[in-house]
């Protein structure tokens, strides 16, 4: 897993453009989740989002995804689960003070923003603390009635 975690910060330019496209295609389910119901989906939609972005990211599914502001690289992977930055702990080396062998996930999430256009600037957009109670649950269907309005 940790493999393709960094495989993933190298080749979040690519990630990214995927990932604006299939959200785009979620956008355009909406009515149809509407119609079969976002609380039935949750379940299997989840399944697969924990699949996939559990392979790619080592994905913690917390619910409140945020990588594409993070180059690709899930914080909820810091040891301390920090959503805004680095620690301060950062050894001169990158790594975490947590886990001196682990490379710090805000090294890395600054190297996969510098590979997205506009990616180190989202990095400064203040993330919100993590709401536990959506632990588990499917980001791309939040994503989807966040942006559709959709309750």
């Amino acid at each position: 897993m940790y493999a393709m975690r960094l495989w993933s910060v190298r080749h979040a330019r690519g990630l990214n453009g995927f990932y604006r496209a299939f959200e785009h295609a979620l956008l355009g389910l909406d009515g149809v989740f509407r119609a079969l119901g976002y609380e039935r989906l949750e379940r299997p939609v989840a399944a697969v989002e924990r699949t996939v972005k559990g392979l790619l990211f080592d994905c913690r599914m917390c619910g409140q995804c945020v990588l594409s502001s993070t180059g690709m690289s899930c914080p909820m992977n810091c040891p301390k689960t920090l959503r805004n930055g680095p620690c301060g702990g950062v050894r001169a080396n990158g790594c975490c003070e947590v886990k001196p062998d682990m490379p710090c996930v805000w090294v890395q999430a600054y190297r996969g923003s510098e590979r997205i256009p506009g990616g180190v600037a989202a990095m400064s957009a203040l993330q919100f603390a993590v709401d536990h109670r959506q632990q588990g649950r499917s980001s791309w269907l939040r994503v989807v009635r966040e942006k559709r309005g959709t309750p």
